[in-house]
């Protein structure tokens, strides 16, 4: 039977992994974007030899109707991976109204609103994943990105709620809180910057997004059949 999940933010690092693990375990795949189209040809070419089905879906999930567009292209839906972010860095009182609307809007109300729309094609067949990829600001937080901390933080508690909601739907809703990982956030950092880091972090490294999509796996998989409601955290041992 086929499997098809859809993954926002699909042009990312995280985002590029999991579409890679996903098409790889035979799932076809609806992959969002919003600017980054030379980098998600490039994942169709990679995603080639799998081949599934993948179907491109370009929409800005910052503006208040983004969502509205990749609804209206998804049939049929078995998982769905919330990938999509964006970081703010700054002081609080240096933050703009349309900076902090702009990181709600991806993080929270359009995820939120994605899931709402979509959640009755799960719903229908009574089975399904919702995964979240959160962060580790979100369970502790940081200085200079309060704004960002709060978005993943409200994220979180999407994922507790919702998975009370539709548990006797048979649809699990999890999140994953990955540490520092090497993507492109990582690359306003200065390397003495990332070697201070490292220090910080118990296993003395930054993680991959390949292991950031073994975790996405493994919540879609039958092993995971008992878990809901939870934060995986993939980080090193930094936050425990």
């Amino acid at each position: 039977m086929k499997k098809y999940a859809l993954i926002t933010g699909a042009s990312g690092g995280i985002g590029q992994a999991v579409a890679l693990k996903l098409a790889a375990e035979g799932y076809h795949l609806y992959l969002h974007y919003n600017q980054n189209e030379k980098i998600i040809s490039e994942l169709l070419e990679k995603l080639a030899p799998f081949g599934g089905e993948y179907a491109v879906i370009c929409a800005d999930l910052a503006k208040p109707e983004g969502y509205k567009k990749v609804c209206e292209q998804i049939f049929s839906l078995d998982e769905i991976i919330h990938c999509s972010g964006n970081s703010q860095y700054g002081l609080l009182v240096d933050l703009a109204l349309e900076e902090a609307e702009s990181l709600m809007h991806v993080h929270v109300i359009s995820p939120l609103m994605l899931t709402k729309e979509l959640l009755p094609k799960l719903l229908k067949k009574r089975t399904g994943n919702i995964i979240v990829i959160t962060s580790i600001w979100g369970q502790t937080g940081a200085a200079c990105e309060v704004a960002y901390s709060a978005a993943k933080g409200a994220q979180i508690a999407f994922v507790k709620a919702l998975s009370k909601e539709v548990a006797l739907s048979g649809i699990r809703v999890n999140a994953i809180a990955p540490g520092a990982v090497e993507t492109v956030m990582m690359s306003q950092f200065t390397d003495e910057e990332k070697e201070t880091l490292q220090y910080e972090i118990p296993m003395g490294r930054i993680g991959y997004p390949e292991e950031i999509a073994n975790g996405v796996k493994f919540l879609l998989s039958n092993e995971s059949s008992y878990i809901t409601g939870q934060v995986l955290s993939i980080n090193g041992g930094w936050y425990t």
